[in-house]
């Protein structure tokens, strides 16, 4: 039978309330199975809702599953940043003082404080290296560019999948149009630099209708593999912020910092919609 569960719905990547992206947050998911898991995320329809659950390792404070309206994910970042601002929120309190860790299906994902957001250590990634050319034909057909206008190109796979090409701009990037149907079940990020001397380093775009995310808001698991893709080739700076979100009326940024060799990705949340959901 249906129960009450504290529930929380929380806007990650932004300042401003509802310029993010939103992710749904059920804090005590005990009981349910991933039938009545995955009902819920295609009802709330957002690109992901997370589920709060006990720790099944010992160095957990809490266990993690993550839905889209689509299907499961082991690691999403907006999601791990949401739940963990939703938890802390409801009164949870980390076993390591100020690091709060996170079991997931990628394993244990550490979250600190950075001022006044939150970040995450970014997993290790399951899948780097040139995309294959038949893929990168696939992305250059789907965002409907030519072969040439593509700088460079990545898997950057920590969970979801990602393959990553970069445009010459943010300019660029915010121009693609992305067929669809053309993309199919490949999760793609395109990501290109702003201009010298702005703000932000860069404009990120994350598509994933094969798993009912036309356009992402803002995405941290993208955020992080690209930042380990281009950190590492030194065309980013150890420490950057990315934007995120503007074709789809949101405002995001995605910070980006390198501490002691590791990456760590974070950002503002707000708790938008509070209380009990029946579940």
């Amino acid at each position: 039978m249906p129960r009450p569960r504290p529930f929380a719905q929380v806007d990650v990547f932004s300042a401003a309330p509802y310029r993010g992206n939103p992710v749904a947050v059920v804090l005590d998911a005990e009981g349910m199975d991933a039938e009545g898991m995955q009902r819920f995320a295609a009802w709330t329809n957002l690109s992901e809702t997370t589920f709060v659950l006990p720790p099944t390792d010992p160095g957990a404070d809490y266990r993690l599953r993550i839905f889209t309206p689509g299907g499961e994910l082991p690691f999403a970042g907006h999601p791990t940043l949401g739940s963990a601002h939703a938890w802390l929120g409801a009164g949870g309190r980390p076993r390591g003082g100020d690091v709060v860790v996170q079991e997931c299906g990628a394993g244990l994902v550490p979250v600190r404080r950075d001022g006044s957001a939150l970040c995450f250590a970014a997993p290790p990634l399951l899948r780097t290296g040139p995309l294959e050319e038949e893929v990168l034909e696939r992305a250059v057909r789907a965002l409907g560019v030519a072969r040439e206008e593509v700088v460079d190109h990545r898997w950057v796979d920590n969970g979801p999948g990602w393959a990553a090409v970069q445009l010459a701009s943010a300019r660029a990037v915010l121009d693609v149009e992305v067929d669809a149907a053309a993309l199919g079940d490949l999760p793609l990020g395109v990501v290109g630099a702003h201009p010298a001397g702005s703000e932000h380093a860069v404009e990120v775009r994350a598509f994933v209708p094969g798993m009912g995310v036309p356009e992402d808001p803002v995405t941290g698991s993208l955020n992080a593999g690209i930042a380990q893709w281009l950190t590492g080739s030194g065309a980013l700076p150890p420490d950057y912020t990315a934007t995120q979100g503007a074709r789809v009326g949101r405002a995001g940024v995605v910070r980006v910092r390198t501490v002691d060799g590791g990456v760590w990705v974070g950002g503002d949340s707000t708790t938008c919609v509070e209380g009990t959901v029946r579940l």
